[in-house]
């Protein structure tokens, strides 16, 4: 479901479990690993979800900064907690 009424969309374990695979090897082509920090800085759209599942399915820690935050609190959230890698 998205932020706007009527706003959703509909996938299959299958196809989610195919992003997310997708995805954690991308992360694993920059050089993510298990341990690294990754920040997540996206709306509320599937991507987001594939995004976590992603860092969780290669064991990196993974912090969600919604897309409301300025860049000055985002750029705080980076700098704590040492991310290596920046997801928009």
């Amino acid at each position: 479901e998205g932020n706007e009424p009527g706003d959703s969309t509909k996938i299959t374990y299958r196809e989610l479990l195919h992003k997310v695979c997708q995805f954690a090897n991308v992360l694993r082509s920059q050089g993510v690993k298990k341990g690294d920090r990754v920040s997540i800085y996206l709306p509320m759209i599937l991507e987001l979800v594939v995004a976590m599942l992603a860092c969780a399915r290669i064991g990196a820690l993974h912090s969600v900064v919604f897309a409301g935050f300025s860049a000055d609190s985002l750029c705080e959230r980076i700098l704590d907690c040492g991310c290596s890698l920046l997801i928009t």
